[in-house]
């Protein structure tokens, strides 16, 4: 059969010949269907069961994981080699890893999770369970991430380079646990706009390289504006403090930096001055800037 040409269906009853039946399209759904769909999977998602939804975000918490420690990698070293924002612009290609598993293999990340408001404002599930899945996400996404951290840690991948990938990578974390909680708290906003609207486009898309497309470029821009993931960071941050309190002196005296060099980089700072902040602007991005925006243009108006 030729590409796209009709098929035909048996008659069932014999009496005359087989309906043709249109091949499936493989033009991407519009915004009203993409709408549609969002809230359907918004009730899907409130509905799944704790056990599996924790299993799922583990997973997205240990793929965002391996997005980071791939950007960590291969911007190594690249800050007197390379522009600033070329170095960002490699690193946020590099990063979109993470959220091409969770969205093609499958799994459940807190920030595109935010994205179930869609369904609350349908009135179709209760406050109570949109807030059920985002605590059990966040926490399964928290498990996965650290998770990950602990075994890259363990491999001791953070001294290849001479320790320029740990250096990467306390650097990081450095530029992190500085922020201002205001400041926190917009580059979580906008971090999340992108990322949704990231998620918004994979559901318009009809194959695995329309989604992957889809990601690229959100995702990229995010990384390389500098706003802040919160499950990206629940990585970032505890690689960071976990390379700073190393205590082997062959990794300092082979990547020639100190301790002292990085003095922000504390529990303290770590989760009070960036990871509650930026979830709090994760949510508002993804919730009110994308989720409630869409249902207001493309529900709401509806009733």
């Amino acid at each position: 059969m030729e590409f796209g040409a009709q098929r035909r269906t048996e008659d069932p009853d014999g009496t005359g010949p087989a309906a043709p039946v249109a091949p499936p399209s493989l033009d991407a759904l519009m915004p009203p269907q993409v709408a549609a769909k969002a809230g359907d999977l918004g009730v899907s998602k409130a509905g799944m069961s704790a056990l599996r939804t924790l299993a799922l975000a583990v997973l997205a918490g240990a793929f965002i994981g391996l997005g980071a420690m791939f950007a960590t990698t291969v911007t190594a070293g690249s800050a007197d080699v390379l522009p600033f924002g070329v170095a960002k612009l490699i690193a946020g290609i590099a990063f979109s890893l993470g959220l091409i598993l969770v969205v093609v293999a499958g799994a459940e990340l807190f920030t595109g999770n935010n994205l179930i408001v869609m369904a609350w404002a349908e009135r179709r599930i209760p406050m109570r369970r949109v807030l059920r899945n985002w605590v059990l996400v966040y926490a399964g996404n928290l498990v996965g991430a650290v998770a990950t951290v602990l075994l890259i840690y363990a491999s001791k991948q953070y001294e290849f380079g001479d320790g320029a990938v740990g250096v990467n990578a306390l650097a990081v974390a450095q530029t992190k646990t500085s922020l201002g909680f205001g400041q926190a708290v917009a580059l979580g906003i906008m971090c999340n706009a992108l990322v949704c609207l990231a998620i918004w486009l994979t559901y318009a898309a009809r194959s695995v390289t329309d989604k992957v497309l889809a990601i690229l470029f959100p995702i990229t821009a995010f990384v390389a504006a500098g706003f802040e993931h919160s499950v990206a960071n629940m990585y970032f941050l505890p690689m960071g403090l976990l390379v700073h309190d190393d205590g082997s002196s062959a990794f300092w005296q082979a990547s020639g930096a100190s301790p002292s060099d990085y003095p922000d980089i504390t529990w303290t700072h770590a989760l009070v001055d960036n990871l509650l902040p930026v979830t709090i602007g994760n949510i508002i991005g993804g919730s009110v800037m994308v989720g409630l925006v869409y249902w207001l243009i493309y529900v709401r108006t509806d009733h």
